[in-house]
């Protein structure tokens, strides 16, 4: 999370530092805040996710999400019929 917003050599910046999303202070500073704001990982199938996309890394922004939401929250969703 913080590479990605802040390291411009991350491969992934563009999408995120670069289109100005950032981490808010509280969590850059210590791990500790973003456990008490998020708390665990309900198990090993979530990612931490963003709820707006366009929106920073905070607490009011973040959940726990599986894969399925994550992609269902993509800036580029593809709609794949079944026939």
């Amino acid at each position: 999370m913080i590479n990605r917003c802040e390291r411009s050599t991350y491969r992934g910046f563009a999408r995120y530092g670069g289109r100005g999303i950032t981490v808010c202070k509280r969590w850059r500073e210590s791990f500790e805040a973003f456990f008490a704001d998020m708390g665990p990982k309900p198990s090993s199938k979530y990612t931490l996710g963003r709820i707006d996309n366009d929106g920073n890394y905070e607490p009011k922004n973040c959940r726990w999400e599986t894969m399925k939401q994550q992609s269902n929250n993509r800036r580029d969703p593809w709609l794949i019929r079944r026939k």
